[in-house]
């Protein structure tokens, strides 16, 4: 029904009256108090949700993330045309899709660092969907995925929030591109990654976070945990520049292991 409203350019001029037509239609108001019903419940939500937030942090525990933004790769993929339709743009259309990447990348720089403000917090979430090594070749990776997504990345840096890039899948392939960065500014948070080649290529460069596997977790004892997690402070957290963390969120985690992981990074994870 949206589909009926005028541009908003007619409505520029002084008699442009019929830019409020379409609102007199019933499929159009009904559109409309659907979405006034639906942001009401979302306000509800958001209520909800900040008496939890301010409960979490009253005990110790202060959100992490003030917001979140896309690599403008996955911006197209995920809202526009889908994960097979922009595969298929990078073989059918690339020099289009290229086109639209770089004009989808301000709208992701405008996304992480005004919501950074307004939460008044610096570190914006970039979880990366489609550029992990089963996804795209390296070459695609290196013509259509990297370029916009270190183009958001420096643009953050220089608005002074802190990019927090969420890998998902298997990230190994992809070390050499991620040193690309200013040093000291990046947190890089892995779900699956050979670690001890990523601390070798950026343990300089930038933080490293994730990879304490979700099947260790959840079906690992306390003392494989401890092992595991030990093994990780001593060779990746050399140095410092090591954030302890699971692969990725949990559900149904034996809370005896995660509070191993947490053991552990208290008794060893101290300089």
């Amino acid at each position: 029904p949206l589909q009926k409203l005028l541009p908003l350019r007619p409505g520029m001029w002084p008699c442009g009256l019929d830019l409020l037509a379409p609102f007199g239609d019933p499929q159009v108001a009904e559109a409309l108090d659907s979405l006034v019903k639906a942001g009401q419940e979302l306000v509800k939500w958001y209520g909800a949700i900040g008496i939890f937030d301010k409960e979490i942090q009253g005990l110790g525990y202060p959100n992490m993330l003030g917001c979140l933004t896309f690599a403008p790769f996955d911006l197209i993929g995920d809202a526009l045309r889908g994960t097979r339709g922009i595969m298929l743009d990078m073989l059918r259309i690339p020099d289009k899709l290229l086109e639209a990447l770089e004009k989808m990348t301000p709208f992701a720089i405008e996304m992480g660092v005004r919501a950074a403000r307004k939460a008044r917090n610096p570190m914006v979430l970039i979880p990366l969907h489609k550029g992990a090594g089963g996804f795209m070749s390296d070459e695609q990776f290196r013509t259509f995925y990297w370029p916009t997504l270190k183009e958001l990345i420096l643009a953050l840096d220089e608005a002074g929030v802190i990019p927090y890039v969420y890998t998902e899948g298997d990230y190994t392939p992809r070390l050499e591109y991620l040193v690309d960065v200013p040093k000291g500014k990046v947190l890089y948070h892995f779900e699956t990654v050979d670690i001890y080649k990523a601390k070798e290529l950026l343990g300089d460069v930038a933080c490293i976070s994730g990879n304490v596997p979700l099947s260790l977790l959840n079906t690992g004892t306390v003392q494989q945990v401890k092992d595991y997690v030990k093994e990780l402070i001593d060779v990746v957290g050399e140095g410092g520049g090591l954030m302890v963390d699971a692969a990725a969120g949990f559900d149904d985690v034996p809370p005896e292991n995660v509070k191993a992981m947490g053991d552990v990074t208290k008794e060893y994870g101290v300089y």
